[in-house]
Parts: structure tokens; sequence; C-alpha cells
């Protein structure tokens, strides 16, 4: 760990500098399981670039993907948790910084504007959320993506870092079927493949990547 890291801004208005100073950056290597299901939770981890996935296995056998962060706090669920309920694994090589949940805690429960910071922040993920349960009720590949790239990409770009395999596990989709859809969306004319990102064709007539 690097102690004292330069934090992202949106990480820099949310932390009291109490905090901050407490603060440390992390290497994520891909592969890596940052935290396992039924440890206990000792810290909270942001993601600044790269890419987290949180899963544990279902009934058949393969894991669930339960939450996906390019950026943003991991498991945010486990400040109020005895042990972490799935496995935080890296997919795709970045940087997290790292702060120690017991001062966490200790600073929600006595500085209110920081707590009413963090409360804006977690409705940000509720957002987030209704917008992907949204996104499981349409039943075309297809328009799974595309609400996707709508609702999570930064003007019109979705970055996929992981690659298509990682997106089909968060899409609930087989990875097949999404590689022929993109195919099919690309030769129409819908959608852009670069490299680490999907476009809407609107969206590529400039070079900008997210």
């Amino acid at each position: 760990m690097t102690p004292t890291p330069t934090l992202p801004d949106t990480l820099h208005k949310l932390l009291p500098a109490s905090l901050t100073a407490l603060s440390a950056a992390v290497e994520l290597r891909k592969g890596e399981r940052l935290f396992l299901q039924r440890q206990h939770p000792r810290h909270m981890y942001f993601v600044v670039s790269g890419e987290i996935v949180l899963e544990r296995m279902g009934e058949q056998g393969d894991p669930v993907v339960l939450q996906r962060v390019r950026q943003g706090f991991v498991a945010e669920a486990s400040l109020q948790s005895s042990s972490y309920h799935c496995d935080a694994v890296v997919t795709a090589p970045g940087q997290a910084v790292v702060l120690p949940i017991e001062p966490l805690k200790a600073a929600l429960a006595t500085d209110p504007t920081f707590a009413l910071r963090w409360i804006g922040m977690l409705n940000a993920e509720v957002r987030r959320l209704r917008a992907q349960c949204e996104r499981m009720s349409l039943k075309g590949v297809g328009e799974r993506l595309l609400h996707m790239i709508e609702t999570e990409g930064v003007d019109g770009y979705l970055r996929t870092g992981s690659g298509l395999k990682s997106l089909a596990t968060e899409l609930a989709v087989a990875h097949e079927a999404l590689y022929r859809t993109v195919a099919t969306l690309e030769k129409n004319g819908v959608v852009f493949r670069g490299k680490g990102f999907i476009a809407l064709a609107r969206s590529t007539t400039g070079s900008q990547q997210v």
C-alpha cells in the first residue's frame, strides 16, 4: 500500500480530512481477490481505475456477478455486516483507494455533514441498481446491451476492459449470444466496438474514448 494517495475528485469531495489522512493506494492485479466470502470486513475499497466484481457461486456452481465496479466504492453494505457475503475479484488491473472501516464508521456517526454526503452517494447507487433491475426485465440481448450503454456509459461509450465474456455475465446472457449480438449491431451500424469499449454509433464521430 502507498499512504496518502492523490485522491480522485469524487473521493476528495466526499471524505473529511481525518479519513483522507488514513487512506492508502493499492495496485489492483487481474485475478487477485481483495476479500473472500465470510471474511470479516476491515477495509473499504474505492476503485479509481480497473474493475472489481463481487461474485459468489450460484446453485449450478457458476459464479454469479452481484456488483461490477469500474469507479466507486465496493461492497458498501459491508459497513453494517460482520462478514462479507461474496468474493471481490479484480477483473481488470488498475488502482484503488483503501480506507479502514472502523474510522469510517466512526466518522459517519460523529460528522453529520459527512454522513449526508455519504447518503447522497448511496442514493446515486440506488438509482444505478434500479436501472440494472430495469435492464434485467428486458428479454433481448441487444436490448440489454443498448440499455447498459445508455445508463452506465459516458456519452454513449461503455468501457469493457475485462472483455465481452465478463460483460455477458453482468447482462445475464450467454457470452456466445452477446458476441453474435455485438457483431450484428456493429454490422447494422448501431454500435461501434473499439479496444476496451463499445459505443453507440452516433457517439463515434469523434475520437473520444472512455
